[in-house]
Order: structure tokens, then sequence, then C-alpha cells
């Protein structure tokens, strides 16, 4: 017979600790879940929502990713249609969190149909304790586990991507090297789009290097630096005697990188005409020196990157249509350091390593004025500008931590203008400090959690909370 879930006293009610995984009740029956808050509170940080709107939306803002959930929710308490709406809201926003439905025996079947429908459990109401213990932890056991398996996934990722020189550990970066290790197997065109100074060319690196191309040569040439009359014997090459000047033949870069990955850089600044060419051998393989006769057959992979807006140069004529839908077979985005301001620690203090060694003076670190500036700083420039910024800080500082004065960034609160939420306020500041004890620590969890006054399974927590992907090392925990 199952177990009376025991009767609540407000009074006595426990006090809620932020260090435990959080759960989610969800129950149109307050009697219910002032229950279930007792009977879980020594075990989970427990929320409660008595709608569908109200339950989303702390799942949602909160991170909640283990629910109980209660099919019969107003406005239509006697069946399972807002209940099974509110599953496919969870499951839409993070597909791996466990959905636990609670159901009386006449909903049994309903239960059996959402678990159908991605739900993880059910269980019967009247509530055992005993079994809706045994239910969630198993659920939030497998979402460790899930978790783990995805961690570790961006970790191999992550060592791949910063073998070329790539550094980040935000969620965008975390996205970015998935895309990186998915694009690098197959052997198409990849088109690289974002700001000047974002590491396209560091991108396009980590491509080749996880690809079976990864043995032959990668070949680099910036598209905008290179005269456009100077650009198509660079690309292709010539013969003797085929302008003026070109007094012996020539290898284009093509033709240098055979067998391995030919990068196009600033493809957008390429003429129209010569634009014609490149799409030619794209299509065929095949192509002729400037001033030769012999048609040339290379295996190359091209990867192309660009800061500009390729369909607004489109609509200009300054670009073929048919050459972007070529090279752009997949695209992928680098984002902007505005956009991943919790690598802004990590890449600092691996360009200030870098620098302190070329320099050989003692600078041990930034000063907290120094830190505080680098997070609000609107970074146009970006990862260019924050390591040409550190870069002068050493050669500029006298003392042993280098400070905003030093890195010319001036002191400001918010860069935006724009006041931010109490709660965007903390989750800013938690993922600013839990990625700069990791990048500290060198990924050592356990000297990460001390430094932060937390737990290891408190900062597991915030990891997960947080969908932080970060340097760990080989080895480490």
């Amino acid at each position: 017979m199952a177990a009376p879930l025991p009767n609540p006293d407000p009074a006595s009610e426990k006090p809620s600790n932020s260090a435990l995984p959080p759960i989610l009740v969800v129950d149109d029956d307050g009697a219910i879940r002032r229950q279930m808050k007792w009977a879980l509170c020594s075990d989970y940080r427990v929320f409660t929502a008595e709608n569908r709107n109200e339950a989303v939306d702390l799942f949602r803002r909160e991170s909640l990713r283990v629910v109980t959930l209660d099919l019969g929710l107003p406005p239509h308490p006697r069946d399972a249609t807002e209940g099974m709406r509110t599953l496919r809201d969870f499951l839409n926003i993070d597909p791996s969190a466990k959905i636990v439905i609670v159901s009386g025996n006449a909903d049994r079947k309903a239960a059996i149909t959402a678990v159908h429908l991605g739900a993880y459990d059910f269980f019967s109401k009247p509530i055992d304790t005993h079994e809706m213990r045994v239910i969630l932890r198993r659920a939030y056991q497998l979402y460790d586990l899930e978790e783990e398996n995805r961690r570790l996934r961006q970790q191999r990722a992550h060592r791949d991507a910063q073998a070329s020189g790539l550094v980040g550990a935000s969620t965008k970066m975390a996205l970015l090297y998935a895309d990186i290790r998915k694009v690098a197997s197959a052997d198409i065109p990849v088109l690289i789009l974002g700001e000047s100074g974002t590491g396209k060319e560091l991108t396009a690196r980590a491509i080749h290097q996880q690809s079976r191309r990864a043995a032959g040569p990668f070949v680099a040439i910036n598209c905008g630096a290179i005269p456009a009359s100077l650009l198509e014997s660079e690309l292709f090459g010539h013969e003797k005697g085929a302008f003026t000047g070109a007094h012996a033949r020539n290898m284009g870069r093509i033709e240098m990188a055979a067998n391995g990955t030919l990068f196009l850089d600033e493809i957008g600044d390429m003429g129209v005409d010569l634009q014609v060419k490149l799409l030619r051998f794209l299509q065929q393989k095949t192509f002729e020196r400037v001033g030769g006769r012999e048609t040339l057959e290379i295996d190359v992979r091209i990867l192309a990157a660009t800061h500009r807006n390729i369909p607004e140069a489109i609509s200009h004529g300054l670009f073929r249509e048919d050459l972007f839908f070529r090279l752009g077979v997949v695209s992928l985005v680098v984002p902007p350091l505005r956009e991943r301001r919790g690598d802004i620690a990590l890449l600092a203090k691996t360009f200030l390593v870098r620098a302190v060694e070329e320099s050989g003076k003692d600078i041990r670190g930034f000063t907290a004025d120094a830190l505080s500036a680098m997070g609000a700083y609107a970074w146009p420039g970006n990862v260019r500008e924050l390591e040409n910024k550190i870069r002068r800080g050493v050669a500029m500082a006298e003392g042993d931590r280098l400070t905003a004065s030093d890195l010319e960034i001036p002191v400001a609160g918010n860069a935006t203008g724009v006041r931010p939420t109490l709660r965007e306020a903390r989750d800013q500041l938690e993922k600013e400090m839990v990625t700069s004890a990791l990048a500290q620590s060198g990924g050592e969890m356990k000297q990460a959690a001390a430094a932060l006054g937390l737990s290891r399974q408190a900062l597991h927590y915030l990891l997960a909370k947080h969908r932080l992907q970060l340097p760990w090392k080989e080895g480490t925990e």
C-alpha cells in the first residue's frame, strides 16, 4: 500500500539549500505541491508551479532539468490536454530533460502516451514516497550521465580546436567546436562568417586539422590584401612570359594546397571576373595557369571566410550567387567577443602567458579594475583587439599586475548602457566566476570549487545550469 506523504508543518519547513540540485513540481493541487515539496526538500531545491505558463517560465528561467508533472492542469484539469502541451514545451526547450509524469489510475493510459512522447517515467497516485525518491534519483543520475557524455564529447572537440589556436569555453564556442567536428569529416566547402578579429582562420585550421586531409598542407591566402591584378596569378599560378615580370613558371596557391586545404580569407573582396574562374574550378576541379594551355586537375578542399554581408553584396552585383552556394554548402558563424564574455578572462590569461614569455617581464595577472573593465568593454575588434591590448599592457606595465590603464580600457559600469535585471546580472557573474576559476586552476575541479567556496557537487550544478564547456586537462575529473 502506498505510504502517505507527510503532512507539512509550515512553521518547521526546512530552508532551501542553493547547493542542492533543483527540481520542479507541477500540480494544480496546492496540498500535493506542499506535501511533495516537504518530502523532497532534504534532497532537492524544490520549485513548484500550478499551471502550464508558470511551469514553463520556471523551467526556462531556472534551468530546471528534472520535473514531476501532473497531466491534469487548468484550464482542462479533467483530461491530459494541458499536461501534454506542457510536456512538449519542456522537451522543446531541453530534449534531454527528465519529465516524470504523476498520474491517477484513470490517467495511466495518458501517462504511457506521455512516455512515448518523451517523458522519462511515471508513478501513480496515491504517491509512494520511497518509489518517488527512487525514480527521481535515477532520473537525475541518468541526466548527469548524459551531461557527462556530452561534456566529454565537447571536451574532445575543445582540445582538437585548441590545437589550432582557438580558445574559448562559452556555450557559443562549445557549439562552434561541435560544428567544426561535424564539418571536418565531410569533405565539402565551408563558408566561415564572422566579424574581423573573431578567429575565422583559426576556425579553418581547426577544420583542416580534424579532417582526413590533416596530413596535407594548409594554405591560406587573403583575397583582400592582394591587388586584383595579382590575385589570379597568386591563386592559379602563371607560366613564364605570361605577363611583364613573369620570368619563370610560378605555382599558385591551389597547386600548393594539393591533397590538403586551401583557405580563401576575405572572399567577399574578390573581383567578379575572378569569381567566375574560381567557380569553374569548384565545379570541375580543373584550371589553367595564367598564360598557360595545360589543364591541371587538383584535389583540394576549399574553405572560405568573409566579414562581409554576402547576400547584400549579391543584391548589388558584387558577388556571384552561384559561387556563394558553391562555397557555402555549410556555413559556420564565429561569434563576436561581446557574445562570449565568459571567455574574456580565459583569453586574457592565455594572451598574457604568451606576452610574458616573449617579453621576459614578471607579470602575474590582472588587477580587479582590469578584469572589470575587460568584462564591460564592447570589444569592436574582437579577439584580435584583446590580444593587442594585452601585448601593449605587458610592454607598458610597471607593476606585476596589469591595470585597466595599462590596457587602455576605460573603467565603466555597463558599456551598453542597458541595465540588466538582477537575475541576468547574477547569472552573468556566476558564468564569469566559474569560467575564471576553472581557467585559473587549469581545469582542476577540486581547486576551482575551493576557490569559489563551493562543493564540487555545487560546481557541477553550475556547469550544467549555464551549459558551460570548460578547458579540462587530460586526466582531470
